[in-house]
C-alpha cells in the first residue's frame, strides 16, 4: 500500500517508535494484550519464586549467586508488568489467579525438581526460552505505537533474559552430559506437554490435548532450609577466626584488616541462604515488599563475590578460607521468617555507626588497596538502602524503632550457636585459617608477616558478629 510520507525532513515518524506503515498494522487488542501480559507476569513471578526458593540448598556456589541475581530480575518484571496491567482498564487486576492450570503444572515441577541437573534442564531449557519465545511473538503482533508502554517492557525483559538465557546454556553444557540428558528426557518431554495443553506460555497457540501428569510436583514442593554447600566448602562449621575483632581493634595494619574485609563479604553468601527462607515462607505481602528483598538478596549475594574477587586480586584461593553456614543455619532451623527478618534488621542497624559500613570503606581506602575501598564504597551504599527496606517492611509493624531494634536483639539471642557442641560433635576444630591467609597476603605484598598479626586467634566462642559477649556454653 502506497502511503503519503509527511515527515519533516524526512524525519522518523511517529517518534521513532517504528516504521509509518508499521504503525499502521493492525495489532493486539488491549483484551488480548492483557491476557498475554497475565501470562508473561505469572511466568516471571513463578520464576522469581523457584530462583529464591532453590538458593539455601542448592550446594554449587557460582548457581547460588546466579539464582539471587536471576530472582531479582524477575521482581523487577513482575512490578513493571503489574503496572502495565493496571494501566489497561483491568480493576481488578486478577493479578493473582493462575492463568491456565497446566501452566501452574509446568512451574510446579521446575520447582519440583529433585536435582540441580533437572532444575538447571528445566529453568534454562525450557522455562527462559518459552518466555523468551512469548515476548518476541508479543512484538511481532502487537502495533508498536498502541501498544508502546507494552512493546519498551517486552524488550527491556528480552534484554535481561538474553543474558540469563547465556548463562543457562553454558550452565548445561558444564553440568549436564549426553548421558544425564538423556536420562531426563521424558521429563522435559512432559514440560513441552504442559505448554502444549496451555497453548504455549502465552496462551496465543490452539491449546493441544494431552494426557496431562504430574512427576515431581505429584508430592507438593516443600521449601528447605538447610544451606548446603558444594566440596570446595572447607569446614562449614568453622567457627575459629572472630573477623570482628580484628578489624575493629586499631592495633592491627590497614593491608591486613583488608583481607579480613574480603574474608567477611564472601562469607555474605550466608545472606542469600537466610533471605530466601524469609521471602519464600512470607506468604500475602505487597509485590514490593518481595521486589525490594530480592534486591537486598542480590545485594548480599555480590558482596560475597566482592569477596571472592578481592581474594583473587591478590592471588589468594578463597576455597582456603573457611567460609562457615552456622548463621544461616541457625536462623533458618530455629527462627519463623518474621524474627529472621528482625534479626537482619537488627545487623543492618549495627553497620550504620561510624564503627560500620563508613568504617570499612575508611579502612579500604587508607589501605591504597583500590578494589578495596571500591567494594566497600559500594557495600556502604547498598547497606543504607537496606537500612531504608528493613523500614520499610519491618520497623513499620512495630510503635516505634527502638521496639523493632529490641526485638532483632532478642530474636538473635534466641539462636543458639554452639561453639562447643560444634567440636565435640565431631562437626569441626575451629581451626585457625587466619596464619595462612595472611602469609599468602604478605607474599603477594612483598613484606614479612607481622608477628602479633600472624598469632591472631580469637574465636566466636564467646562474642557474636557484634562483638556482644555470649555465654561460655554458647
Amino acid at each position: 500500500m502506497k502511503t503519503l510520507n509527511q515527515s519533516y525532513r524526512n524525519l522518523p515518524s511517529v517518534a521513532g517508535v517504528c516504521p509509518l506503515e508499521e504503525a499502521m498494522r493492525p495489532g493486539l487488542s488491549v483484551e488480548h494484550c492483557v491476557a498475554r501480559l497475565k501470562r508473561y507476569h505469572y511466568s516471571f513471578k513463578r520464576l522469581h519464586g523457584i530462583f529464591t526458593a532453590r538458593i539455601t540448598a542448592e550446594p554449587i556456589y557460582e548457581l547460588k549467586t546466579a539464582f539471587s541475581l536471576h530472582a531479582y530480575i524477575c521482581s523487577e518484571h513482575v512490578a513493571d508488568l503489574r503496572k502495565r496491567v493496571g494501566e489497561m482498564r483491568e480493576p481488578p487486576l486478577g493479578l493473582d489467579a493462575v492463568p491456565d492450570a497446566n501452566l501452574e503444572i509446568f512451574f510446579d515441577e521446575i520447582l519440583g525438581a529433585p536435582s540441580t541437573e533437572e532444575l538447571v534442564l528445566g529453568l534454562y531449557e525450557k522455562a527462559i526460552p518459552a518466555l523468551q519465545k512469548a515476548l518476541e511473538q508479543h512484538l511481532k503482533d502487537t502495533n508498536w505505537l498502541a501498544d508502546h508502554p507494552s512493546v519498551r517492557l517486552c524488550r527491556l525483559a528480552l534484554f535481561e533474559l538474553k543474558d540469563i538465557a547465556e548463562f543457562g546454556e553454558k550452565t548445561v553444557v558444564s553440568l549436564v552430559d549426553a548421558a544425564s540428558h538423556q536420562q531426563h528426557a521424558a521429563w522435559l518431554g512432559l514440560l513441552d506437554d504442559y505448554l502444549a495443553a496451555a497453548g504455549r506460555l502465552d496462551g496465543a497457540g490452539e491449546p493441544v490435548a494431552k494426557s496431562i501428569t504430574r512427576k515431581h510436583s505429584a508430592t507438593p514442593y516443600t521449601y528447605d532450609g538447610v544451606p548446603k554447600r558444594d566440596e570446595r566448602f572447607h569446614d562449614s562449621y568453622n567457627m575459629g577466626v572472630n573477623a570482628e575483632a580484628f578489624l575493629y581493634n586499631p592495633d592491627y595494619p590497614l593491608n591486613a584488616k583488608t583481607l579480613m574485609m574480603f574474608y567477611k563479604r564472601i562469607r555474605e553468601i550466608d545472606v542469600p541462604e537466610m533471605m530466601a527462607s524469609i521471602l519464600t515462607e512470607t506468604k500475602g505481602k505487597p509485590w514490593n515488599y518481595y521486589r525490594d528483598m530480592s534486591r537486598q538478596l542480590w545485594d548480599e549475594a555480590r558482596h560475597a563475590m566482592m569477596g571472592e574477587v578481592g581474594f583473587a586480586s591478590l592471588g589468594i584461593d578463597w576455597t582456603q578460607v573457611m567460609i562457615n553456614f552456622t548463621w544461616s543455619l541457625g536462623l533458618n532451623t530455629q527462627l519463623k521468617p518474621w524474627e529472621r527478618h528482625a534479626v537482619l534488621y537488627y545487623i543492618e542497624q549495627g553497620l550504620m555507626p561510624k564503627t560500620g559500613k563508613r568504617y570499612e570503606w575508611e579502612v579500604g581506602v587508607a589501605s591504597q588497596n583500590p578494589l578495596s575501598g571500591l567494594f566497600q564504597d559500594y557495600d556502604w551504599a547498598d547497606e543504607v538502602l537496606h537500612a531504608r527496606i528493613g523500614r520499610d517492611w519491618y520497623v513499620s509493624e512495630f510503635k516505634n524503632a527502638a521496639e523493632a531494634v529490641k526485638f532483632g536483639d532478642e530474636s538473635w539471642s534466641k539462636v543458639l550457636m554452639d561453639w562447643n557442641s560444634y567440636r565435640t560433635r565431631g562437626l569441626t576444630q575451629h581451626r585457625n585459617w587466619w596464619p595462612e591467609i595472611y602469609q599468602a597476603g604478605c607474599k603477594h605484598w612483598g613484606i614479612e608477616p607481622d608477628p602479633e598479626v600472624l598469632a591472631y586467634s580469637t574465636t566466636y566462642e564467646k562474642q557474636r558478629a557484634d562483638l556482644k559477649e555470649l555465654p561460655v556454653s554458647a
